[in-house]
């Protein structure tokens, strides 16, 4: 595959590089467009919400999130709330400079595609280091996995936005990583299928003084 080509899947166009990047930022600032919240109310209701699908949430990368974001000005503390006895928690709302990053982001992430490096497409680069049985074997277990992930997922939707409980367009993202995981389990069977059939071929490959060579391929099962 020329270089180019690979160029072009593998991109897109270069983004505006942002003093805040992180895709957490992103979702305090989105529940902040509805009321100010501190922190804990926001881990809360990006779980409540299953956000936490799309977002990487956990304390930490919470707290250094808004620590951020404050620090440059898209977001403000307006007041300390106390819980019965709970300590004292800070209660932020975004400005208006938050507001018009969260807009510009919004709009350039849906607009550009760029590249995000999956583990699993790194993974399947190197899937004739396996073998045929052990790829198949690999590739299956996933199957699998993700097989048991859309449904649990279908499930979520059903008691969401299929009951009236939710508009659809607030579990948007679920209903998108649903087709995701859907053509990625079609592939995976696919894949799966023309390996244990013979008709995704299998290199012989060895390391020589000249360097990797490869010969004739196997039919999968080891035979050529």
């Amino acid at each position: 595959m020329p270089y180019s080509r690979i160029r072009l899947l593998g991109g897109g166009e270069q983004m505006a590089k942002r003093k805040v990047s992180n895709p957490l930022a992103l979702a305090v600032l989105g529940l902040l467009q509805e009321q100010p919240m501190h922190p804990y109310e926001m881990a809360s209701t990006l779980r409540e919400r299953h956000k936490d699908s799309s977002f990487k949430v956990n304390s930490g990368s919470l707290y250094d999130t808004v620590e951020a974001l404050v620090r440059h000005g898209w977001i403000e503390p307006v007041e300390t709330a106390r819980d019965g006895r709970r300590p004292e928690r800070t209660v932020y709302a975004t400005t208006e400079l938050g507001h018009s990053e969260f807009i510009q982001w919004i709009d350039e992430l849906l607009r550009v595609p760029v590249a995000e490096y999956p583990k699993f497409m790194a993974a399947v680069s190197y899937l004739g280091a396996l073998g045929p049985a052990r790829a198949a074997e690999a590739l299956a277990e996933r199957a699998g996995h993700l097989a048991q992930r859309i449904e649990e997922t279908n499930t979520v939707l059903a008691d969401t936005v299929g009951s009236g409980a939710v508009p659809r367009l607030f579990m948007i993202e679920v209903e998108c990583a649903l087709h995701a995981w859907e053509a990625e389990l079609a592939w995976t069977r696919q894949t799966i299928a023309e390996i244990r059939d013979g008709s995704l071929s299998w290199p012989q490959v060895e390391r020589t003084e000249q360097g990797w060579t490869w010969s004739a391929p196997t039919d999968g099962k080891g035979n050529t």
